[in-house]
């Protein structure tokens, strides 16, 4: 979904984010979960932060995205989805190392079906979400 820009928002700022092994800017990066070569260019954010094929990120960022101030760096995995008040649509990613939470923009190129997986996935589930179930997908 697009963002809705109202009358007191600024745009997103391009951040220059490293990605290659010895601190350089590079052009794409290898997911962790189905190693995917992944281009850092994404439609409808500033920086990508997780795969457009199987929503899987790492955990780099600490409070600002693209800040690269983490020093967990485990697997994060697409737990849920969540709507802004602008309509905005975030999947939400739980670290499966220290078990932290992050909400991540969706990318305009992201897997339709893994989106509407998320999307449906508290209707088919009966139980809490558990940390488990995470390490099945």
């Amino acid at each position: 979904m697009a963002r809705r820009t109202g009358a007191g928002r600024r745009p997103q700022r391009r951040k220059d984010v490293l990605h290659g092994r010895g601190g350089e800017a590079g052009d794409a990066f290898r997911c962790v979960g189905c190693r995917l070569d992944v281009p850092l260019a994404a439609p409808g954010t500033a920086h990508r932060n997780h795969c457009p094929h199987c929503l899987t990120s790492l955990h780099v960022d600490r409070r600002i995205p693209g800040d690269r101030a983490a020093e967990c760096r485990g697997r994060m995995a697409a737990l849920s989805m969540s709507v802004r008040t602008d309509g905005e649509w975030m999947i939400i990613h739980s670290c499966l190392s220290c078990g932290e939470l992050s909400a991540n923009r969706i990318a305009g190129d992201d897997n339709p079906l893994a989106l509407l997986h998320l999307a449906v996935r508290p209707l088919t589930d009966l139980g809490p979400p558990v940390r488990e179930a995470l390490l099945t997908l």
